[in-house]
């Protein structure tokens, strides 16, 4: 059992059966909601990063398929690089011109430019 897993083992101390499972509390992901209700933040960060620029887009609700779908389509839009994780999307590089074209192209009408 890993780390992250026994922080979230409320009222269970110790077993003694070999075969014994907990049963976390399964968090269903939220529905994908259409392009047009979504209100994506695309902001700059360079924070921890050694310099080095990143998009960040934020604030996708849905499931994490759809958002990794939506990041390799903007990663290959841009023809860079990028991660997703943790409910966000990382592009290499300062494209965030590009990446709100491209998401208005695709209908998501609230995209914001946040920060500088």
């Amino acid at each position: 059992m890993s780390k992250k897993n026994k922080k979230h083992r409320e009222g269970i101390v110790y077993s003694t059966s070999d075969d014994f499972e907990y049963d976390y509390e399964s968090q269903e992901e939220q529905e994908t909601l259409p392009p047009s209700e979504q209100n994506l933040k695309v902001q700059l960060d360079k924070k921890a990063r050694a310099g080095k620029k990143v998009s960040l887009i934020s604030g996708f609700v849905g499931t994490e398929n759809d958002l990794k779908d939506l990041g390799k389509k903007l990663k290959s839009k841009c023809g860079v690089g990028g991660s997703v994780k943790d409910g966000e999307i990382l592009i290499q590089g300062d494209f965030r011109e590009k990446i709100i074209e491209v998401l208005q192209k695709d209908g998501y009408n609230k995209v914001k430019k946040v920060g500088g």
